[in-house]
């Protein structure tokens, strides 16, 4: 994403919906644009704590329609964890599907990741039905686990591993080249 993007991705990201279940209040044109042009930016994991930020566009119209991340939670257990933002109005059409999906390509098929998991708060349920589309599982269910904007939140813990990952079918999918990560 760059400085061209600030005006879409504050379209969704300012919608106090869109940040209901995300660890971020609604952004203004000035807290995107700073992300944007630092943490953002972005092009390869380096090291455990590095997080990749992608932008997602619609293909017919080039518009940005949402955006994922992808943080190298773990080196030495090869693991990271997956995150999507999109806008309400693109819900629906598989969009988030497709985009997770070809990030999880990312993390597994260039970057070597053993496990990929997703944390999702257990009211989300539309986070939810797309961690089980993209093949996960859901593994634990913490009641009560954090103090989250304002009231005790369960959390839905999702995985899936590399092994699992390869078993499934991809055909017609085609991930395009990657930066290079953690191995």
């Amino acid at each position: 994403m760059t400085e061209r993007d600030v005006e879409a991705i504050v379209a969704y990201r300012s919608i106090p919906e869109v940040c209901r279940y995300v660890p971020f209040e609604p952004m203004d044109g000035a807290s995107v644009r700073e992300r944007v042009t630092g943490l953002w930016q972005r092009r390869s994991l380096e090291r455990e704590g590095d997080s990749l930020f992608p932008g997602v566009e619609l293909t017919a119209t080039g518009e940005l329609i949402g955006d994922l991340m992808l943080r190298w939670a773990s080196a030495e257990h090869r693991c990271g964890e997956l995150g999507y933002v999109f806008h309400p109005s693109h819900s629906g059409h598989g969009y988030a599907t497709e985009a997770a999906h070809r990030l999880l390509h990312l993390a597994f098929d260039e970057l070597g990741l053993h496990r990929v998991i997703a944390r999702v708060d257990a009211d989300n349920h539309s986070s939810a039905r797309l961690a089980a589309r993209l093949g996960m599982r859901e593994e634990a269910h913490l009641i009560e686990n954090e103090w989250f904007k304002g009231r005790w939140s369960d959390e839905l813990d999702f995985a899936i591993l590399e092994h699992e990952w390869r078993a499934m079918p991809h055909t017609g999918c085609v991930p395009e080249s990657s930066p290079p990560g953690p191995a």
